[in-house]
């Protein structure tokens, strides 16, 4: 369910292993826990309300959940049995800063993982020296930072920028993987360019908390124009089926990811409020989860062994996370009306639970 894809030639007489299924489960329980922390952040009743959650939500979402996943993934592109320890890594810290172990277990094996996964994309550089693995490296480069800022002490607010290049880098690396003939002959070159720029900014922000974070805006405004200006999601939206689908979900993406950049260009550092709410979300549900959301089709199959048939229900989940962001951010973060917020809030955590009941049902529906 990661916004990667393995190389064509991974994909095929792939049949699933436990371990893939074993270390799914991590993931998940990432999934519900940081859900189950949101409803607590919105003072809703949950199911579990342990003191800890609210103030590891953050991290179980970005690097317990899709973190594990991009791990997952990438071990299985990588076919090599040490790959498993990034996403093992990163499955257990999540896991732990769950339990009444100290948090620092599990924030040092997150920053493992984080490492880990770094040390796959060496041996898939040396196997393809692409671009795109380039700009996913150093989206995982980022995603060690984050973990490092977090393990040192530093504020879920101050290191945001870190998580946000993280999700944004490993996205951008694998889009140029699968759309490189639409993009051109010389995308990897200029993407590379943009990625730079984009980390660069990332440390400006830590760096220069005044106008680091307009650099930061900048950055990824540029990105994320060239990317939706050169992605074949703009002539794949006229077709129909699960082409169609993937390109809905893939613009629908770029669009909450501009949000967020011009949330920063305009406002510079927003550390609390309804600006720090509009980034966090327009990233990570808005961008991140919606390229999720277009990709499952494509990767659950080589994680799982098994097909997740296209079917007009999957844009049930896609439609109302979307509608939930307007609610939540337009209405909620910038016109100030709470009960929209918190309206916006709550369906977006049924967004999610609807996809993932969804897809699972589909799975399980489905022959080998």
């Amino acid at each position: 369910m990661t916004a990667l894809a393995a190389p064509a030639g991974s994909r095929t007489g792939l049949r699933p292993t436990p371990w893939r299924l074993v270390l799914l489960v991590p993931a998940g329980l990432s999934l519900l826990a940081g859900l189950d922390a949101a409803l607590l952040l919105l003072d809703l009743p949950a199911p579990v309300t342990a003191d800890r959650l609210p103030d590891v939500h953050g991290m179980l979402l970005v690097l317990g959940f899709v973190g594990t996943l991009i791990a997952l993934e990438r071990a299985v592109a990588l076919g090599s049995r040490w790959g498993i320890a990034a996403p093992a890594l990163l499955g257990a810290g999540a896991v732990l800063t769950l339990t009444a172990a100290p948090l620092r277990v599990g924030q040092l094996l997150l920053l493992a993982g984080a490492v880990a996964l770094v040390a796959v994309y060496v041996p898939l550089w040396r196997r393809q020296a692409d671009e795109a693995v380039l700009v996913q490296a150093l989206g995982a480069a980022l995603a060690v930072g984050a973990a490092a800022l977090w393990a040192g002490g530093v504020d879920m607010p101050v290191l945001l920028p870190w998580l946000v290049g993280f999700a944004v880098l490993t996205i951008a690396g694998e889009r140029l993987e699968l759309a490189r003939l639409a993009m051109g002959p010389n995308a990897g070159v200029v993407l590379v360019l943009l990625a730079a720029g984009l980390a660069a900014g990332v440390v400006a922000a830590l760096l220069l908390p005044r106008t680091g974070p307009i650099a930061l805006g900048a950055a990824l405004a540029g990105l994320v124009v060239w990317l939706a200006s050169h992605d074949v999601a703009r002539r794949t939206v006229r077709s129909d089926g699960l082409t169609r689908y993937m390109a809905v979900c893939m613009l629908a993406g770029y669009a909450w990811a501009a949000v967020a950049a011009a949330v920063w260009l305009t406002s510079g550092s927003v550390v609390d409020g309804a600006g720090y709410d509009t980034v966090v979300h327009a990233i990570f549900l808005g961008f991140t989860i919606s390229m999720v959301m277009a990709h499952a089709p494509v990767i659950l199959p080589v994680v799982v062994g098994r097909p997740l048939a296209y079917h007009p229900v999957l844009y049930g989940p896609v439609a109302l996370l979307h509608a939930s962001l307007v609610v939540r951010i337009w209405l909620g973060d910038g016109l100030g009306a709470p009960y929209a917020w918190r309206a916006g809030a709550v369906l977006n955590i049924v967004a999610l639970l609807g996809f993932v009941v969804v897809a699972a049902s589909r799975v399980l529906g489905a022959r080998r």
